[in-house]
């Protein structure tokens, strides 16, 4: 005969815990993605292929409260760039993008942890880097300065022998 859970005060049943954090995690992705969908939505009132050009300058992710993903096409696309993949690892993706103002490189990666190690490795090179979680943009600094106002991201600086400044 099959254990049953005891019933609680209120009479039921209590939920495997298995359960509960299926539940709780299903949640928190809806409450993560919930902006994004928000987001994707606007403007699907205009006709189909019909898009109104806007008079107002492009809101920026940061200015509108959006935290860029750690995936390259989205980060290269907020900067203005599809980027030409180079790099397909496990530790990491690197596209290159080429603009006719700079060319630069954004790079992602699957664990907080790559990106540390990548970025201690970085240090002993002179470098400025866009950082955001999982996520860095290489370019020259004037480019990272725009860059920022688009993803995010806070501005490091390496002189060669560590870090000079965390922040521009």
């Amino acid at each position: 005969m099959p254990l049953s859970q005891p019933p609680s005060r209120t009479g039921r049943t209590h939920a495997p815990a298995a359960a509960r954090l299926a539940r709780r995690a299903a949640v928190g992705a809806g409450l993560v993605l919930m902006p994004l969908t928000a987001a994707c939505g606007a403007g699907a009132d205009d006709a189909a292929g019909e898009r109104k050009a806007s008079k107002s300058p492009a809101i920026s992710a940061v200015q509108a409260g959006v935290v860029a993903p750690a995936k390259v096409e989205v980060i290269a696309g907020l900067t203005g760039c599809k980027a030409k993949i180079r790099i397909e690892a496990d530790e990491l993706r690197q596209g290159v993008c080429h603009t006719k103002d700079v060319d630069y490189l954004v790079t992602t990666f699957p664990e907080e942890r790559f990106k540390e190690a990548w970025l201690d490795s970085a240090s002993a090179y002179r470098a400025d880097f866009l950082v955001g979680s999982r996520w860095i943009i290489s370019a020259k600094i004037d480019a990272l300065k725009k860059f920022r106002t688009q993803t995010g991201g806070d501005i490091v600086s390496y002189s060669g022998m560590g870090p000079a400044s965390g922040s521009r």
